[in-house]
C-alpha cells in the first residue's frame, strides 16, 4: 500500500504522520500513542510521530476509536518535517 507516492514496509524507518482527533487528551494518555508528539487545544488533540508501517498506523487509529475520539484528519507528512540526525541520514542516504 503506498502512503505520500512511497511504499510502507517493515524494512522502512517509517513515514511521519500527523493525526487528528476531536476533544483534548492529556498527558495520561501519552503510554497509548507512545513515541507520538501530543498537543492539544481548541477541542482537539493533534499527534505527531513517525509510524513504521500500516500494521502500527492501524494500531493507532484503533486506540483512538477505543477511546472515542471523533478521527478528523490523518495525513503523511513530507520528509522535509523530519527533523534531528535521522532527517539528516535519510537526506544523505537517497533510497534507490
Amino acid at each position: 500500500m503506498k502512503s505520500g507516492g512511497k511504499q510502507m514496509t517493515r524494512g522502512r524507518t517509517g513515514t511521519v504522520y500527523r493525526i487528528v482527533a476531536r476533544r483534548e487528551l492529556n498527558g495520561r494518555y501519552a503510554i497509548a500513542f507512545e513515541g507520538m508528539q501530543i498537543d492539544a487545544k481548541d477541542g482537539v488533540t493533534v499527534l505527531t510521530g513517525k509510524i513504521i508501517d500500516q500494521p502500527h498506523l492501524y494500531g493507532i487509529l484503533e486506540r483512538i476509536n477505543g477511546l472515542g475520539l471523533e478521527l478528523l484528519s490523518v495525513e503523511a507528512m513530507p520528509d522535509a518535517v523530519l527533523t534531528g540526525p535521522e532527517s539528516r541520514r535519510e537526506q544523505e542516504d537517497p533510497e534507490p
